[in-house]
């Protein structure tokens, strides 16, 4: 097969990672591949043994993401992008690609990208759309409001709980794929003290780096919480006030390791491996760390963790909330922070905030007398954790409501890491996802479908402002 694998760029990152790993597996199994991208991948993108892409790579210029501000595209750009990817492909054959595989097309990153999908679709062009993020899960300033997603071709997802959503949504089984991610194993470096409870994230606002701070008051002295990488250029606000609400509190925590230290390095230095995260899309933080022979502990994402449940994985250290009593915030306040967003959030999608909300909002409150950690903004985060640090009496309150804070400091249970280590290696490595994928794409040449998924049913499935978190929402 002719298999033309597109994506916004080749920068690294957890898409081009999986792009990555799929040309790998086309070419181990004799596939001609062919990488589409909105500009050159950069020097250091370690693809080959010379730390260099080694497969064929064409730049279509207009494929990158749009500049900030930009204007939405016409339906007449659309089809001059369309046609700028199809004289890319037919540069390396003649005849073209027996499927053109695109990654993460739904979310406005490029506003002709969508317009020049459908186009190609409508032309009978075989498309693969594999979707690693949703705009309708409450990010919508990547939300094409204007544009609807492309009909007859088939798409793909990294989760059951997209797969149920784009079901239900008008896809078919049979032009709707789950494609699950391969994990490559991680290595930890020997004879380092391991001190470090590690984070290793990006620390973009949904990745909840105020419960990380907030977790370093229940660790054993003389260890630290580690945050890996700050987040990208122009996202950098929470961030820097979690730095500097850290040094003034003096906590155990250390930002931006992975800029001084190697991975291996870190991971060898860790004795555990924690997430925060609210929300993922296939949840590499919930399989890596095994693979390095590291227990994890931390915030559960149910949808991700099913998953992975389903395939054999334990997960006995994760918690799906952390409690805290209402009268330690002002209900006030956030009631009209969330009332705020959501209908902002709304109104970005063209919905029609319920009307009923506020009453809502009130009812859960008073049913519960407590509420979630990761639903609160950075401000409440704060106010919370300075009340922890000042007041030892606080802090055991909240250990009594969380019983499972005071197992951060409990020991690994070695039988129980090799267990977890041998399911991802043989349920997510190579010969199993590579397998999947290959099925897949052979499948699709010359079997169309004939379906349309609906945008106003994923925002209903997706946006739920009973699970609303103030830091969940956007592109960070």
């Amino acid at each position: 097969m002719r298999i033309a694998l597109v994506h916004y760029h080749l920068r690294p990152g957890g898409v081009t990672s999986v792009l990555r790993n799929q040309v790998r597996s086309f070419l181990r199994a004799g596939e001609e591949v062919l990488v589409v991208s909105g500009e050159a991948p950069p020097g250091n993108s370690a693809f080959g043994a010379d730390g260099a892409w080694d497969v064929p790579c064409v730049v279509v210029e207009g494929l990158f993401y749009d500049a900030p501000g930009a204007e939405s595209s016409t339906p007449e750009e659309g089809k001059r992008l369309a046609g700028a990817i199809l004289g890319g492909i037919e540069k390396r054959w003649k005849g073209g690609a027996d499927i053109i595989h695109v990654h993460n097309p739904l979310i406005r990153k490029n506003s002709r990208l969508l317009p020049a999908l459908r186009f190609l679709a409508g032309e009978g062009v075989p498309l693969l759309l594999q979707n690693h993020d949703f705009a309708e899960d409450f990010r919508p300033d990547v939300y094409t409001g204007g544009v609807e997603y492309p009909e007859n071709c088939h798409y793909a997802v990294i989760n059951s709980r997209d797969y149920a959503c784009l079901h239900r949504a008008g896809l078919k089984p049979e032009g709707l794929h789950l494609l699950p991610n391969e994990v490559n194993p991680v290595t930890a470096a020997v004879g380092l003290a391991r001190t470090r409870y590690l984070y290793p994230v990006r620390g973009i606002r949904r990745k909840n780096v105020g419960e990380a701070l907030l977790l370093s008051l229940f660790i054993p002295q003389g260890k630290s919480v580690t945050i890996t990488l700050p987040p990208p250029a122009g996202s950098e606000g929470p961030w820097l006030r979690w730095t500097r609400f850290a040094g003034d509190l003096d906590l155990p925590v250390e930002f931006g390791a992975g800029l001084t230290h190697s991975f291996a390095e870190l991971y060898g230095s860790s004795c555990r491996i924690i997430t925060t995260s609210i929300k993922e899309g296939f949840g590499f933080s919930f399989l890596e760390p095994w693979t390095a022979g590291r227990s994890l502990s931390g915030r559960r994402i149910d949808y991700v963790c099913e998953d992975f449940e389903g395939s054999g994985l334990h997960f006995d250290s994760l918690y799906s909330s952390i409690r805290i009593p209402l009268e330690y915030i002002s209900i006030h306040s956030l009631s009209g922070k969330m009332e705020k967003a959501l209908e902002g959030v709304y109104a970005a999608f063209g919905l029609e905030i319920p009307s009923r909300l506020e009453r809502m909002m009130k009812e859960e409150f008073a049913a519960s007398q407590t509420i979630d950690f990761g639903r609160l903004d950075e401000e409440t985060q704060e106010s919370v954790i300075r009340i922890l640090f000042f007041n030892k009496e606080a802090r055991r309150d909240i250990v009594s409501l969380n019983p499972f804070l005071a197992e951060l400091a409990g020991e690994d249970d070695e039988s129980f890491i090799g267990y977890n280590r041998e399911v991802v290696e043989r349920m997510y490595g190579g010969e199993r996802v590579s397998r999947i994928l290959l099925d897949t794409c052979r499948s699709i040449p010359g079997h169309p479908v004939v379906q349309k998924l609906s945008k106003q049913m994923l925002l209903d499935f997706y946006v739920d402002p009973l699970h609303f978190s103030l830091i969940g929402t956007g592109n960070g």
